[in-house]
């Protein structure tokens, strides 16, 4: 990488708003852009060495092996965490004092290293953890660890009884360890079968006749009941004996379990067994197979085939030894049709009539996306509270549970009409009052609150940010969050008292950052970034300065000149609020430039996504191959589309049953933008995006075909109806229930609408966009009659490539087709 290692200035793109708020973009302090106020766009520095594609697409071990998974150390006074090289399928573990260098951890020793995910028992003098699939417990008062099982059977979890004991389970079996005696009690053992039968007398009359008169028959039938009640006796009072199973019959299995802090109860949340993440139909076949031959690699369920029956509660009462099927009743609204007015459109256009009609809805527990914790919780004093999800999306709840009746009372319902966020859904006891604390976007954004069982909720944060990642400091007096207060680009982390409600704001970054509160809670560990940085670790005390910990970025990467985007405010034309968006400049920019500018604009994937922010992207190579397009006198812009994460609840909603509508007015306002504000002659610019971004490019050359000149979609979505139900039903429902939002919001339903140069490109491997996206396509261009498409596979790649050689050939063929059509 020797063309990376000359030293110079970092380049930037300066802001100036005529208003008198001026960018300075060297640094990494962000200007507040006025979206109606006119802008001047000063050049960036030249490179002194231009940027080749082989070096922006080769293995990314060149800039820089950084550190993942980190987690704070129980003392609080190192950190741990792993680095991984592109090429290596192993992680390399290391412990980094906060006063000294890390040490890489010897094999022989990652089952004493602090472990990052654990239990703690009541006065907090001991963590109980499962390393490699067995319990281990460590005294924190000396740091010796016990292992207490050594088992082939893997360990699924474990926690502490209000007793002192240990529990743990594996699979639907839960076990006690005695602290005083060892001793290994089985509490529970769930069979998902039929209880096996008991001795019956006969009921036939042939069946009588032969008890009746062979004597023999008889005593043997005699026998078989006295030892069945016998049996029965001594697991009645025998306290040596271990308890009953529990048989809870064949046609469903357990998808979670979770046992009160007594050890008394066990909460089951059961779904019939049929049902499967995959198709029935489908495989992916896999043309490289070991052995020459064609490999059948199961696939997954389309949204249009799946039908997720939802899951039920079943409560366990191991001291009484008796179920109580849990009802929901007490969830409010559990029976409403809330998709009436869908259905009644949907029908209408068929020629049919729907009438509004309550029935039970299915529900399952939240599924949420990113958090770690369990659905389920347990207040110390055996309260219980799930958060549950409705299966058409249009409902969370939060509930606290009757033990004694199996009942429901709903403490919070979170209705939306689009459909409720699969984030933002953290949530918690308080261990004073008897109250819950929570995430919810019912204000628009996601704010925090607290609401006692028996009162009502107090909002603890306020106003159009984003509050996540929340964590409730060790006293109890303080909730941490993270939130994009100062602008929707930049995070920093707060607490607020939960007593006064009032906040204060403990970081002070300008870029993108994650956070862990330190043990004790008087530090903060920080994972941050800027534009051109990428995520270092830092430590900062509470009310200190910041450290940094780690310094993984390579001096290749450090010493080049990239171009710091900056993020802009774009007007909408369709009464939305502002669109931010990231811009790079061409080398030599000039305004009064007698010749106009190409243009790119950059789709983001996940839809559900920000990348217009002031941290460093983790789109890596695509902010390396825009800087190079703008050495080649391109401006490029990157928006966050309606749609996209960060901007609130309307914000994520607005494509609700019509994807891709919404997105494609932002973009034809951004080419407007720079058009006016960054002389961009808008006859040449060109898109191109990856999964959704490439679903927005098919979308915007079909549906809009004269606002760009020629597209590039990666990895595409092509037909809704065949992506996965989790994602898709929450925007468009289902196909059976909504085949309007489909087919307004596929692009193999817009086809026809091609008129400018489309390059196609699909990993064979792809088990998240099916590489058959592209092929249904492709033959229904073919079928069309459009001559000016071009399609390109790569044969071992799955959805996020892995080898620089197709990264490489990739990008390639998408600067060679902006090169041939924008310029």
């Amino acid at each position: 990488m020797a063309g990376l290692l000359k030293t110079a200035a970092l380049s930037a793109v300066t802001i100036a708003i005529l208003s008198g708020c001026t960018a300075t973009p060297t640094s990494n302090t962000p200007a507040t852009v006025a979206a109606s106020a006119a802008v001047t766009l000063v050049a960036p520095p030249k490179a002194e060495q231009p940027l080749t594609m082989k070096q922006i697409m080769a293995n990314p071990d060149w800039m820089g092996i950084f550190a993942k998974g980190e987690y704070w150390s129980d003392d609080g006074q190192s950190i741990y965490f792993a680095r991984q090289a592109h090429s290596s399928p192993l992680l390399d573990y290391y412990q980094q004092p906060i006063t000294g260098p890390a040490t890489k951890l010897d094999l022989n020793q990652l089952h004493l290293a602090d472990q990052k995910h654990g239990v703690f028992n009541s006065d907090k003098s001991k963590k109980a953890y499962v390393y490699q699939g067995n319990v281990f417990v460590k005294a924190m008062d000396t740091g010796a660890i016990t292992q207490l099982t050594k088992l082939n059977s893997a360990v699924s979890g474990v926690q502490f009884l209000t007793s002192g004991d240990l529990a743990y389970w594996q699979g639907e079996s839960i076990f006690k360890i005695h602290s005083n005696s060892g001793l290994v009690e089985q509490l529970a053992d769930i069979q998902m079968a039929k209880a096996p039968s008991k001795v019956k007398d006969p009921e036939s009359y042939i069946a009588k006749q032969q008890h009746r008169l062979i004597d023999y028959v008889a005593l043997q039938h005699s026998n078989a009941k006295e030892k069945q009640a016998y049996q029965q006796q001594l697991a009645d009072i025998d306290p040596t004996m271990t308890a009953k199973s529990w048989y809870l019959g064949d046609k469903e299995r357990v998808s979670a379990l979770s046992l009160s802090p007594d050890g008394r109860y066990v909460l089951l949340a059961l779904i019939d067994k049929s049902y499967s993440w995959r198709s029935e139909h489908d495989i992916m076949p896999n043309y490289l197979g070991n052995e020459g031959y064609v490999d059948a690699v199961p696939a997954r369920a389309r949204v249009a085939e799946d039908n997720n029956p939802g899951q039920r509660l079943v409560l366990l009462d191991l001291q009484s030894k008796q179920k109580r099927d849990i009802t929901i009743e007490g969830l409010s609204g559990f029976d409403e049709d809330v998709l009436a007015a869908v259905k009644q459109e949907n029908a209408e256009a068929k020629g049919e009539s729907y009438s509004a009609e309550k029935q039970p809805r299915k529900i399952q527990l939240m599924q949420d996306w990113g958090w770690q914790q369990s659905a389920i919780q347990w207040h110390d004093d055996g309260q219980l509270a799930v958060m549950l999800e409705a299966i058409d999306n249009k409902d969370r709840w939060i509930a606290t549970v009757n033990l004694e009746k199996g009942s429901l009372q709903t403490q919070h319902r979170l209705h939306d009409e689009a459909w409720v966020n699969y984030t933002f859904n953290q949530y918690g006891w308080l261990n004073e009052g008897n109250s819950l604390y929570y995430l919810s976007e019912e204000s628009g954004y996601s704010q925090l609150y607290v609401k006692p069982t028996t009162g009502k909720a107090r909002a603890l944060t306020q106003g159009d940010y984003v509050v996540s990642d929340i964590t409730l400091g060790p006293k109890q007096t303080y909730i941490y969050y993270k939130a994009n207060k100062q602008h929707p680009g930049i995070d920093n982390v707060y607490r607020v008292n939960i007593q006064s409600g009032k906040s204060e704001q403990l970081t002070q970054w300008q870029g993108q950052l994650d956070y862990q509160l330190s043990p004790d809670g008087e530090q903060l560990l920080l994972k941050a970034s800027t534009r051109t940085q990428p995520a270092e670790l830092f430590v900062k005390p509470i009310g200190g300065e910041r450290q940094q910990l780690t310094d993984y970025t390579s001096d290749a990467f450090k010493q080049y000149p990239w171009q710091a985007p900056e993020v802009v405010a774009v007007p909408s034309s369709h009464g939305a609020k502002d669109i931010y968006a990231r811009v790079y400049l061409p080398q030599g920019y000039a305004k009064e430039n007698a010749s106009q500018y190409p243009a790119v604009i950059f789709n983001h994937g996940a839809g559900y996504l920000q990348n217009a922010h002031y941290g460093f992207s983790g789109y890596f190579r695509e902010f390396m191959f825009h800087n190079l397009l703008t050495q080649q006198g391109y401006v490029v812009m990157d928006m966050d589309y309606r749609g996209s994460k960060g901007y609130g609840r309307d914000w994520r909603t607005d494509i609700y049953r019509q994807m891709g509508t919404p997105e494609v007015q932002d973009l034809k306002d951004g080419v407007n933008w720079m058009a006016a504000n960054a002389n961009v002659d808008a006859q040449k610019v060109g898109t191109y995006g990856g999964s959704y971004g490439g679903f927005l490019t098919f979308m915007a050359l079909f549906n809009e075909p004269e606002l760009f000149q020629a597209g590039a979609a990666l990895r595409p979505v092509t037909d809704w109806a065949h992506y996965n139900a989790p994602y898709t039903s929450n925007i468009l429902n289902t196909p059976d229930v909504d085949a309007i939002a489909y087919e307004r919001s596929s692009p193999i339903e817009h086809a026809e609408g091609l008129q400018k140069p489309l390059l196609i490109m699909s990993g064979v491997l792809d088990d998240n966009v099916f590489f058959q996206d592209s092929v249904r396509l492709v033959q229904r261009l073919i079928e069309l009659e459009k001559p000016m498409f071009e399609t390109a596979i790569y044969p071992v790649e799955p959805h996020g490539f892995k080898q620089p050689s197709s990264w490489l050939d990739e990008y390639r063929r998408i600067y060679k087709l902006f090169e041939q059509e924008l310029k």
